[in-house]
């Protein structure tokens, strides 16, 4: 019997991207949202809410300070939390940041991030009483194009001023080197681990010419078509001889938020709240994946700001709903964030996205606020809209690793 790689369908993802801004600010999402101060009570709140899977980023260049130094306490304390909670991770190795001697644009990051896949494994393996479910690499899609197109990121490559208005092009330099990452990181993980799963997260797009430019047809297919490429490579489908193959592709784990449909060339939003008639509903671009590749898929992050939250959940779990009533395997579907978070580029501008919003005026800062609205709908999908059923959940064990010096990790020195 194959046994269902997600301990719930419904997820909840704390922001955890670690990487360095486009004005050169290293980022700690899960520190600045203080998740990891507050971390019993936000698996505390998750477990009230029926969300027994959550997602979390390990960090790299947060565990790398030095080369081949990996600082996995934190880690550590968050799988011996969950466990006590009775919480399945879904861990994100990578969250777009590289160690301070890396970029994305360096071969040498294919052997490290090996290197530190396997002390991650070895750090979490034991923590684990059911196979781990590891996303190695977070949305690399993404990534590539933004260091490569960009200044969203730092190191990049991009027009110093571009904060994403082009789309013509994918990074695909950057794609390759790090599906070749996430290729080597599979094979170190399943050298410790055979057990592992793995979840490979991209974004599910939609992007048509503009009304005025109908031309543009083509290009709006090519900016389409990139969505597909990292995929592609990790399957071998795309340049075979980078060592990609179809049991490579486990789990395919897509995001899609309001802003992933647009125009191709002017690069305007197709708007979902003003319900554009261009739109192509998710249910359509879920199995447009599940036609493609036909492994089971993981709705890994979705979510809307302010107060169309409540209404965006509804339309999406509806499409998903539909999507499994057609035959379609979507096994999860994840909050993201849970906690509200702010912008990468702003710290102090925070986008009000999460099923909890976070009080800045409180006299303890950063407390959780319940979204009425949007924990309604929710509850009202959760009774709806069943996973898989809870496995059994373990009584707390005894920490079976010092939180100082995990298992696996390599002490750096202080």
């Amino acid at each position: 019997m194959t046994v269902a790689p997600l301990r719930s369908f419904w997820m909840g993802g704390f922001e955890g991207a670690d990487h360095v801004n486009g004005r050169r600010e290293p980022l700690d999402m899960a520190a600045a949202t203080a998740h990891i101060e507050l971390l019993n009570g936000d698996y505390l709140r998750a477990r009230e809410h029926g969300l027994l899977t959550v997602r979390e980023s390990i960090g790299w260049r947060l565990t790398e300070p030095s080369p081949h130094c990996h600082d996995l306490a934190r880690a550590a304390h968050i799988a011996i939390t969950a466990r006590r909670h009775g919480l399945q991770v879904v861990w994100t190795f990578m969250h777009y940041g590289t160690p301070p001697d890396l970029s994305l644009f360096d071969d040498r990051l294919i052997e490290r991030f090996a290197s530190f896949a396997a002390a991650a494994a070895r750090t979490l393996a034991p923590l684990h009483d059911e196979p781990p479910v590891y996303n190695l690499i977070n949305e690399i899609g993404f990534l590539s194009w933004a260091a490569s197109h960009t200044n969203l990121v730092h190191p990049h490559v991009g027009d110093p001023h571009g904060l994403g208005e082009d789309t013509a092009a994918s990074g695909y330099d950057v794609k390759r080197r790090l599906v070749r990452a996430v290729l080597a990181g599979m094979a170190a993980v399943r050298n410790i681990d055979p057990r592992a799963r793995f979840l490979h997260v991209e974004p599910l797009v939609h992007v048509v010419a503009p009304r005025e430019q109908p031309e543009l047809a083509d290009l709006a297919e090519r900016i389409a078509g990139y969505q597909w490429q990292v995929w592609d490579l990790i399957a071998g489908r795309l340049e075979p001889q980078l060592g990609g193959s179809a049991a490579a592709l486990d789990l395919v784990g897509v995001n899609h938020y309001h802003s992933g449909q647009w125009e191709a060339g002017t690069q305007r939003r197709l708007r979902w709240h003003e319900g554009d008639p261009r739109r192509r509903p998710f249910g359509a671009l879920l199995q447009a994946a599940w036609e493609r590749y036909r492994r089971p898929l993981i709705v890994a992050e979705t979510s809307h700001i302010g107060v169309g939250r409540a209404r965006w959940l509804d339309e999406v779990a509806g499409e998903v709903a539909q999507a499994r009533a057609a035959g379609i395997p979507v096994e999860g579907l994840c909050l993201y964030p849970l906690v509200d978070r702010p912008d990468w580029s702003d710290a102090a501008h925070w986008h009000h996205s999460g099923l909890w919003d976070v009080d800045h005026a409180a006299p303890q800062p950063r407390q959780r606020l319940l979204v009425p609205d949007y924990a309604a709908v929710l509850a009202d999908w959760q009774a709806r809209l069943p996973g898989p059923p809870a496995l059994p959940l373990a009584e707390p064990a005894a920490d079976p690793l010092p939180a100082s010096t995990p298992h696996g990790a390599i002490p750096c020195p202080t």
